[in-house]
């Protein structure tokens, strides 16, 4: 009689030179097409940060530093940016290259985070590192736009890879150094905040957090800055911008309001705070958790879906809900929603909607041409079709209830109330045996 097990083919790994020469056939390809777009000059080069290039390059490089007053960014940036000024590279190319690089980063978490789920099979996670590469936002902020969202945002995807792995200290050290560089790390804070209270991060590992924040601001500290100046950088930023939304696909874009608008963005603040503290409370208390896991036990694909299921709903409602918020500012959910995908199939038109949205935002701004052919309310709406979506999905995993069996592990948590399996799971016993590696 034929064994069952031999029946079925046993799948093989990548190859791992073949999986090498796809992965620098990938870099290469993606550095190509941002290559073609280092010559332009946004006009936030043309107002900001070519102006502070020149200001460092002018008043000796980091000495610069010294006073860094010229800009309204933490000098963690800043730093890189006085780093050009000694290298033979022109200032816009120089500054999209910081981007371009910490692009290849965002896509290497993609991939390691996706591997996590399915270790033997490679090209799935290829496949996610693939996909964030050539995202149309990630594309362009870096390639077109010379912007810096990839370099905390590389930290963030980072620190979740981290709490995946279990490794509380690397996870809020590495959501540090992402609050260093810009203050829009805050958008997982609440992620951050539900995986405390769930014990899966130790409340004493949140000290990582402003350490590392504080160790980046040494330098310029001892160039001579002032500490007050340096620890406040972000007390300044709120009252930059007055509108209720710059272009960002939020809920203001269905809220027309004359005037002075403080009032109403100070009271947005609290109903965004409000929110976004009941969910972290319906996330923290929900059974799905429940099951003795300590903050050192590994991780099953169960959990790590519910884990990535929460940080891509902090990473859309938080923008979502908050006022004065920039086309850029759903640029981790942008990476996260694809990553999630990756995780839990079922969810493939999340980072659909997400792109959507956040892409015909990037066109009101970059593309004045197609700005009358555009809808920011439609953007906005699809926006809160992909955060209904997925905390819909994240009620139903956060319910799911623990293994009967008793060793901890939780079922599977399914989209939309389907149970069935969609063919793209690996086997059951498969799973098990990643588990337990």
């Amino acid at each position: 009689m034929s064994d069952l097990s031999a029946a079925r083919p046993r799948r093989r790994e990548a190859d791992p030179v073949v999986l090498a020469v796809a992965g620098a056939s990938l870099v290469a390809g993606a550095l190509a097409v941002r290559v073609l777009m280092l010559d332009h000059e946004s006009s936030d080069y043309h107002y900001f940060l070519g102006p502070w290039y020149r200001h460092i390059a002018s008043h000796g490089g980091f000495h610069a530093l010294a006073d860094a007053g010229f800009s309204d960014y933490n000098v963690p940036y800043l730093y890189l940016m006085a780093a050009l000024t000694y290298l033979p590279v022109g200032a816009v190319a120089g500054i999209k290259w910081i981007s371009m690089v910490f692009d290849l980063v965002l896509a290497y978490y993609a991939f390691r985070i996706t591997a996590l789920r399915r270790p033997e099979h490679s090209w799935h996670a290829f496949g996610a590192a693939a996909t964030v590469l050539f995202l149309p936002t990630v594309v362009t902020n870096s390639g077109w736009w010379g912007q810096a969202d990839a370099i905390f945002t590389a930290f963030l995807v980072g620190g979740v890879y981290h709490v995946l792995r279990r490794r509380p200290w690397w996870a809020c050290a590495f959501f540090g150094v992402a609050l260093a560089f810009k203050l829009q790390a805050v958008f997982l804070f609440p992620f951050l905040l539900v995986m405390v209270l769930v014990r899966r991060l130790p409340w004493r590992s949140l000290l990582a957090v402003p350490a590392a924040y504080l160790l980046l601001d040494v330098p310029a500290f001892l160039l001579g800055a002032d500490p007050w100046r340096l620890l406040t950088v972000y007390a300044r930023q709120p009252d930059t911008y007055k509108q209720l939304t710059l272009n960002a696909p939020s809920v203001y874009e269905f809220v027309s309001w004359p005037g002075d608008t403080d009032g109403v963005r100070s009271a947005g603040v609290l109903v965004a705070g409000g929110v976004v503290l009941t969910l972290v409370a319906l996330a923290a208390r929900s059974r799905g958790w429940v099951g003795g896991r300590g903050a050192q036990a590994p991780a099953d694909g169960a959990e790590q879906t519910r884990i990535l299921l929460v940080a891509t709903a902090s990473a859309i409602a938080v923008p979502f809900l908050l006022p004065s918020m920039h086309e850029r500012y759903f640029y981790v959910a942008d990476v996260l929603s694809v990553v999630l995908a990756f995780q839990l199939p079922r969810l493939w038109a999340l980072p659909v909607l997400v792109q959507l949205a956040s892409f015909g935002s990037y066109l009101e701004f970059l593309s004045p041409g197609l700005a009358p052919y555009l809808s920011m309310p439609a953007h906005a709406a699809l926006m809160l079709l992909a955060l209904r979506s997925v905390l819909r999905a994240a009620a139903h995993g956060l319910r799911a209830p623990t293994d009967p069996a008793g060793d901890g592990r939780a079922e599977e948590p399914a989209d939309e109330g389907d149970a069935g399996d969609d063919g793209e799971d690996e086997p059951l016993t498969d799973r098990r045996e990643a588990v337990g590696r």
